[in-house]
């Protein structure tokens, strides 16, 4: 231990010393304990990097709600829409991981991870508590394609090369990766064309002015039902309850399942024990019969984890993610 310069000198007076410093230590070490042990005694914060109202907003604030009850101090979500999560998270691991602020992690993150090279933040940084939500994607065509199901619109964008258009928000999001890698297991190609918001998409896609779109099935699902854009297959391992007339692309012949997920997280160092009351109290709430009505009328499915399997599920799609990244040469500066 480094002495300050006004340390006092001589055997007796070192001995001194040394007693007070190791008594502030472990009185130090006594009050981390009381604060771990009567966690929560203050608001939370729980940080959500998108807009309010969206599929991840509706999760989080229900949970939140649920959660506030549950831990007897209020659960505040946050959002923080801006650079497809990034901020939120930056927020998230600049606070002490004390657990007072949360962050409704999502698949968004591997992604910015593998896509940036100035994200400002490792996964590793992120501690794990349990998922929330997994949710999974259409493959939504504007009425204007002449194809009525997956096998005759790949038929149709092979027999006209580049013609077919294909909508992404902004650069390396998760619709163009899923999109980039259906191109290749499918023998097509296809023309980009970015936009801010998946509503613009909806929007410009009745209108006939971009082709295809691999979106959310939230996103997509009222359109569909009015018969103003096609659906041709969902990207989920078995039929959707609330799409049972649509088949997935695994029917089609294409071992293609990809999904979206969310979770909460705190930061990385929060104690243990604050990770094992959040995360028990998590798994209630995620179970609860309105929850499940709440989003599975949404296309998202309830689920809950644990720490583990949480951190299972980032890895596998940063491992997805970054080799997609890689292959189709979409790494970038962060702006």
């Amino acid at each position: 231990m480094k002495l300050p310069l006004f340390a006092p000198r001589g055997r007796t007076a070192m001995r001194r010393y040394l007693l007070i410093a190791f008594a502030g230590i472990l009185v130090s070490a006594a009050r981390g304990a009381f604060a771990e042990d009567n966690y929560p005694t203050k608001p939370i914060r729980l940080l959500v990097g998108f807009g309010a109202g969206g599929p991840t907003d509706i999760p989080a604030r229900y949970v939140a709600d649920k959660l506030s009850d549950a831990l007897g101090h209020r659960v505040v979500v946050e959002n923080k829409p801006a650079a497809a999560g990034i901020m939120a998270t930056r927020d998230l691991l600049a606070q002490p991981a004390d657990g007072y602020t949360l962050l409704l992690c999502t698949h968004f993150d591997p992604i910015n991870v593998a896509m940036y090279r100035n994200v400002g933040f490792k996964l590793d940084q992120l501690a794990p508590i349990s998922l929330i939500a997994e949710y999974y994607y259409g493959l939504a065509l504007a009425n204007t394609i002449p194809a009525d199901s997956f096998e005759t619109f790949v038929s149709y964008a092979k027999a006209h090369p580049g013609d077919v258009t294909y909508a992404t928000i902004g650069a390396g999001s998760a619709q163009e990766i899923m999109a980039r890698q259906l191109q290749k297991l499918a023998g097509i190609t296809m023309n980009r064309i970015p936009f801010r918001g998946g509503p613009q998409v909806v929007q410009e896609m009745m209108a006939g002015r971009v082709d295809f779109y691999v979106s959310p099935t939230l996103a997509i699902v009222p359109s569909y039902r009015a018969k103003q854009i096609k659906i041709l297959a969902t990207t989920s391992p078995q039929r959707l309850a609330n799409l049972p007339e649509v088949p997935t692309v695994r029917e089609k012949g294409i071992d293609f399942v990809r999904f979206g997920w969310l979770g909460i997280c705190a930061a990385s160092g929060t104690p243990a024990s604050i990770i094992k009351t959040l995360h028990d109290k998590i798994v209630p709430i995620v179970a609860q019969p309105d929850y499940h009505s709440l989003i599975e009328n949404g296309g998202q499915i309830a689920i809950s984890s644990t720490p583990q399997e949480l951190s299972a599920v980032i890895k596998n799609t940063s491992d997805d993610v970054a080799a997609s990244v890689q292959e189709f040469g979409m790494q970038q500066d962060q702006e």
